[in-house]
């Protein structure tokens, strides 16, 4: 089903891929050569069931197939040169919002009512609403074109030195703010996630019992609250880390970062379908792994589910 709505969801785009990828030529281009692109890629077969079958078939076999924008690469070329950069992207983006978001939003919780829940939340609540997009070019704005701290497009300077030693400074000096944007946002949902855990495991009469029992504060924190309140932030994160293969499309727009989420623009304004179709499967291979993932994660910290 999943193959099947990823063949059928690009082509209800309005728009001929032939017509599209030809439209930039020097000359007129007229309706017979059109047509005869049509035929090279097979566009002038009937869309059900020939093209479909030939896509699931194969699709089975590991072929996803060649780019129409980019002169007839595969597909699966195309996708882990760019894979690299989004991963690193998204990646560290996730790991800092993980670690600073399920932080703050257990200390929170911990501490419901007091200063900190309330900076913590009404924050957090801030940017979660706040769209990436916009997000990224305040700080384009501020830290790059205004401070100059940081450079605000691409993922390497112009012309730069391609030593190791010297590329990788560069490269992270690119990373900071389109990684900053993504995990500012990501942060948002950890701490709202791990605050509401721990606000409802806090309640609990097991909670007060070990307090009765004379525990001190960290220690109740640390043996009881913690592993209790991290079951549904454990379903968020899994799934959130399921999204890193796809990029993040607005932001590697704004920040020109040469990733999946890049790809994915240039493929849909070419309307290049094996790119799309490659790139959404992809995607929903890397969902399904992460609730697994999940599952047995589940496993782990709730021995309740292994019985």
């Amino acid at each position: 089903m999943v193959a099947i709505l990823n063949f059928v969801l690009f082509r209800i785009i309005p728009g001929d891929p032939s017509a599209m990828l030809l439209a930039g030529a020097r000359t007129a281009v007229t309706a017979e050569q059109i047509e005869a692109q049509r035929q090279r890629w097979g566009l002038d077969r009937p869309l059900i069931p020939d093209q479909l079958l030939d896509y699931i078939s194969a699709t089975a076999k590991g072929d996803l197939g060649y780019s129409f924008k980019f002169r007839g690469r595969r597909v699966v070329d195309l996708l882990m040169e760019r894979l690299p950069a989004t991963i690193a992207l998204v990646g560290v983006a996730q790991i800092m919002a993980i670690i600073c978001g399920v932080m703050l939003g257990v200390f929170a919780g911990w501490r419901r009512g007091e200063v900190i829940d309330n900076i913590a939340t009404g924050g957090s609540l801030v940017l979660y609403s706040t769209p990436s997009f916009w997000l990224g070019m305040l700080l384009v704005v501020i830290f790059s074109t205004g401070l100059g701290w940081f450079p605000g497009y691409g993922a390497s300077s112009p012309g730069g030195n391609q030593e190791f030693l010297v590329w990788l400074p560069d490269y992270l000096r690119h990373l900071v703010l389109p990684a900053s944007t993504i995990a500012l946002g990501l942060m948002g949902q950890y701490v709202l996630v791990a605050r509401a855990a721990m606000s409802d495991v806090v309640a609990e009469d097991y909670m007060v019992t070990a307090r009765a029992k004379g525990l001190t504060s960290g220690q109740m924190l640390m043996r009881h609250a913690f592993q209790n309140a991290m079951l549904p932030v454990v379903t968020l994160v899994a799934l959130n880390l399921g999204y890193v293969v796809a990029g993040a499309i607005t932001v590697e727009t704004v920040f020109a970062w040469p990733g999946i989420g890049g790809l994915t623009v240039e493929a849909l304004n070419s309307r290049d379908y094996p790119v799309l179709q490659g790139v959404f499967l992809l995607l929903g291979a890397s969902i399904v792994l992460a609730n697994l993932v999940a599952d047995l994660a589940y496993g782990l910290l709730d021995p309740r589910v292994r019985q």
